[in-house]
């Protein structure tokens, strides 16, 4: 995550923090449904009016990482090194999604989230926006040369390795699996 460099940017960044992480202590603690922003916001000692101005929804308060997952995707396309191949890049950022999503900790959050059909509607819906971010990033580079076709699957396959991976067993062997197919799937449509 960028460090905001301002100290209005601090504060307000210390802020959205204090809220996430008080929605998340509630609703772990009493379950998501059980637990209303008005709620949230008493808690965290802010208006409701905050809570929305950092947060578009309620579920956003669950996933509010989710610009700086975004942003690390595309950044594993715009700024990686120009020896470096995409799908390795790719894969490399994964992985590193995975790791956090998978750490220590987070099987309750993951619980949570597969028990609220809320969630997983929201957690499908990012989904489909970072696939979108990423193929746009696919695209705009003109070293890849590939279709929009390819730049669009291949963005949604990579998000798709990253839900597998955060559900399985073995997420890192879950990762590898995909990004092998991915790999060949990205060197067969090259011109």
């Amino acid at each position: 995550m960028i460090e905001p460099s301002g100290r209005r940017e601090r504060k307000k960044a210390a802020t959205r923090q204090k809220i996430a992480d008080t929605a998340l202590s509630l609703f772990l603690e009493r379950g998501y449904d059980a637990v209303g922003i008005r709620e949230v916001a008493a808690e965290a000692d802010v208006a409701v009016t905050t809570v929305f101005a950092h947060f578009a929804s309620k579920e956003a308060l669950v996933f509010e990482r989710d610009q700086d997952f975004e942003e690390r995707l595309t950044r594993a396309v715009t700024g990686r090194p120009a020896h470096e191949p995409l799908i390795a890049a790719l894969h490399r950022e994964v992985r590193a999604l995975v790791r956090h999503c998978t750490a220590e900790g987070s099987a309750p959050v993951r619980r949570m989230i597969e028990g609220s059909p809320a969630l997983r509607e929201y957690e499908e819906s990012m989904g489909l926006r970072h696939a979108q971010a990423l193929a746009a990033a696919l695209a705009a580079d003109p070293h890849l040369s590939r279709s929009t076709t390819a730049c669009r699957a291949t963005a949604r396959f990579a998000i798709d390795a990253y839900a597998l991976a955060c559900r399985a067993d073995d997420p890192g062997a879950t990762v590898d699996e995909v990004f092998r197919m991915i790999e060949a799937a990205w060197e067969a449509t090259a011109p």
